[in-house]
């Protein structure tokens, strides 16, 4: 990558740094260094950094890293870090409400419930933000993030700003057709007017459901296999005689055989063989081939 890091850092000041430790920004608490790690005050800094390096290297966006596998050789190009600085609720008079990408989905869950504004309640239940959750269609408990999104506002990595209407885009189960050189800065989303006290009945019964049916406060990124059309990934796996079967400090949770687990000292090569390892399973049994939900970014490390 032929970026001058003097020039970065002198132009950019301490929002870029070099070779960070990505383990710290993936639930997993895996992960190599990024080459350049670039976190944006605002949209004007980020469209700036953009239009500088002109789509010279490797781009990646990173949200709350909450579904993400960041692989042990780090990521030899660009990480754009979307965090705090576009995390924002805004409610106009027209029954719209406009968030930041960087918004976390249980935020904007609350907000709604305590503004009276109905169907966001599922996204009290998902973890990860805004930004993550439009381009991999998020969704849980009937409901799903395209069903009441208006439009987004999105940057392509040549810094050209641009507003685009839902009905631009293909949302399908756990997915988009979204261009990968787009990052999403904001959504606007239909805002119905709902029971303040029904819309919090149904968060707390959503958040006793996942509660009781997949594990909390350990090192896991969520649903590991999107679920094949008509079937549960996790049943496929739990009974595919797999769900002991464990690679280095990487295991499947007791709890929901489709959470794959960081019991502490994993290496993203340990999780990748976990999963290719249940993939084979569930094909050897069910002739079905198992589609990630987790995405894998970065370069694994190279032996010798």
């Amino acid at each position: 990558m032929n970026l001058n890091q003097n020039e970065l850092k002198n132009k950019f000041g301490k929002n870029i740094i070099f070779g960070e430790d990505l383990s710290k920004y993936s639930w997993f608490n895996i992960g190599g260094p990024a080459q350049v790690f670039f976190k944006p005050e605002s949209i004007e800094q980020l469209v700036e950094f953009l239009k500088y390096i002109k789509n010279s290297c490797k781009i990646i966006c990173l949200g709350a890293g909450s579904n993400t596998l960041i692989r042990d050789g780090g990521f030899s190009g660009v990480v754009i870090k979307i965090g705090s600085k576009f995390s924002f609720i805004k409610q106009h008079k027209n029954n719209i409400l406009e968030v930041g990408a960087g918004t976390l989905d249980k935020t904007l869950s609350r907000f709604a419930a305590d503004n009276s504004i109905s169907n966001f309640e599922y996204l009290s239940c998902i973890p990860g933000s805004i930004g993550g959750a439009i381009r991999m269609n998020s969704g849980c408990f009937g409901n799903e993030i395209s069903n009441n999104l208006v439009s987004i506002k999105t940057l392509d990595f040549m810094g050209n700003l641009k507003e685009i209407e839902k009905t631009k885009i293909k949302f399908y189960y756990r997915g988009t057709d979204l261009s990968e050189d787009l990052i999403i800065l904001s959504a606007k989303f239909q805002a119905d007017a709902g029971n303040k006290n029904l819309i919090h009945e149904k968060i707390n019964k959503y958040s006793l459901e996942k509660k009781e049916s997949q594990p909390s406060q350990i090192k896991t990124c969520g649903s590991t296999f999107k679920n094949p059309k008509g079937k549960k990934a996790w049943e496929l796996i739990k009974n595919s005689n797999c769900i002991d079967a464990t690679f280095g400090k990487a295991s499947i949770s007791k709890k929901h055989s489709n959470f794959f687990v960081n019991e502490g000292g994993a290496s993203s090569d340990d999780i990748e063989k976990l999963i290719n390892y249940v993939k084979e399973k569930v094909f050897e049994k069910y002739d079905v081939n198992l589609e990630l939900e987790l995405k894998i970014i970065g370069e694994k490390i190279k032996n010798g």
